[in-house]
């Protein structure tokens, strides 16, 4: 998906939900997220703020997690250089309870932390799925996110609160590899 198609798509989503574009950001979740320059990011849409206070609304968020999904990748096998800067928020935002997009947030991280996971240069069939390291800086600056958030991430998955099924235990595990690489070399 390029970038044309993404802007549109977050353009389409500011139309239909124009009270997100004023909606305050002062949620514990989304600290941060104002002082993030994303007109700096590669192929990133001027809307991805609004995307995320999105995801906090009860009516919105449900149109606003796949729009921002889209943005978060490239391509089914590769994430964009917008999911780094985004984790942080994602991780605080899955740890939101009773959201209404919380299943879906939780999947996106699976997601992002399966294709952040290195690449075996050695193994032909990954390189021609997933692309050599060197050429995807972005699964390196995934893993950098996962590290930097290790601790809310772990406190996510150690939450005694959370619904039954809203992480399973292969979903636990990719995320807990996200965090712990070390621990779970192949």
């Amino acid at each position: 998906m390029d970038a044309a198609v993404k802007e549109a798509a977050v353009a389409r989503f500011l139309r239909e939900h124009p009270q997100m574009e004023r909606a305050a950001c002062d949620h514990p979740a989304l600290l941060g997220c104002a002082d993030v320059d994303w007109s700096q990011i590669p192929g990133c849409p001027a809307g991805v703020p609004v995307l995320l206070r999105g995801l906090l609304d009860e009516v919105a968020g449900p149109k606003a997690l796949p729009v921002l999904g889209n943005v978060l990748m490239n391509s089914i096998f590769h994430v964009s250089a917008v999911m780094p800067p985004a984790l942080p928020f994602l991780i605080r935002l899955a740890a939101v309870p009773d959201l209404v997009v919380r299943p879906g947030l939780v999947d996106l991280l699976v997601v992002a932390a399966e294709l952040s996971s290195p690449v075996d240069s050695d193994e032909e069939r990954q390189v021609l799925l997933f692309g050599k390291d060197c050429d995807h800086p972005e699964r390196e600056w995934c893993r950098a996110a996962f590290a930097a958030h290790a601790s809310a991430l772990r406190a996510l998955l150690e939450d005694e609160n959370l619904p039954d099924g809203l992480i399973g235990a292969d979903d636990r595990k990719c995320l807990l590899k996200a965090v712990e690489p070390q621990r779970y070399r192949s």
